[in-house]
């Protein structure tokens, strides 16, 4: 079983306070990089993996999916979602991604918002997720990128100029990360880019576009402190096709 850390009161109530998750998707700097790589949502059968409080499933809606169905392990992401939703075409599961079943050929997109480096076994959901996808359909996710999440101890370090400098070391050793946020010991799972991108391959998606995140100059501008982002890239940004 994958840790439950949001059901951690003291974690659930610091990442209750986050700008995503008080603002929802417009608190995401990465949401109009993530909406380039949706296909169109009218009529569209869509799962949403880690779906926390359920932005995005309404957000789906909104864009005429015809129904969502929202996975998470956490009971206390379950439970803020159903409250704020209002939608006979949403459904909130609580699910464990490390040991999840889907339907065969159910869903037309799968999405996955910062959920995926929880899991220890990426391969077994991949090949579930191709399995539950219809001919045509798409997988759409974001991770904290390996060069963000791969160092033993991931934290801005200062040169002698003042400069910003992100650590990057056992990168090619991956496994458990643990770090300390808003809880001691949060799990996560480290892969390297390329193990990421070869397990889609190999499972046989065909995939359509990486992006690793950037804040564009007018994000900048009014967020002064993502600023920071450009010396690092936090997330990739992945898009793949099941034919």
């Amino acid at each position: 079983m994958a840790q439950n850390i949001y059901d951690n009161p003291d974690f659930f109530a610091g990442y209750s306070q986050l700008p995503r998750q008080v603002n929802g998707l417009d608190g995401a700097p990465e949401w109009p990089a993530i909406r380039t790589l949706l296909p169109k949502l009218a009529d569209r059968r869509v799962a949403d993996l880690g779906c926390g409080f359920g932005w995005a499933a309404r957000w789906f809606r909104g864009q005429r999916a015809s129904s969502v169905l929202g996975f998470d392990l956490s009971q206390n992401m379950i439970e803020r979602a159903r409250a704020d939703t209002d939608d006979a075409g949403i459904e909130y599961r609580i699910a464990d991604l490390e040991t999840l079943e889907l339907p065969e050929a159910a869903f037309d997109l799968v999405y996955s918002a910062l959920t995926f480096h929880y899991v220890r076994d990426f391969e077994r959901l991949i090949r579930v997720i191709h399995a539950a996808l219809a001919p045509g359909g798409d997988l759409v996710f974001t991770i904290e990128h390996p060069i963000f999440m791969a160092a033993a101890h991931p934290q801005w370090t200062l040169e002698k100029d003042g400069r910003k400098t992100w650590p990057v070391n056992g990168y090619a050793l991956e496994g458990e990360r643990r770090t300390d946020w808003f809880a001691k010991g949060v799990l996560k799972h480290h892969r390297t880019l390329a193990t990421t991108l070869n397990t889609l391959i190999g499972t046989g998606f065909e995939l359509r576009r990486l992006e690793e995140f950037a804040p564009t100059p007018e994000q900048i501008a009014s967020i002064p402190e993502l600023v920071e982002e450009l010396e690092r890239p936090m997330m990739a940004l992945v898009s793949a096709h099941k034919r």
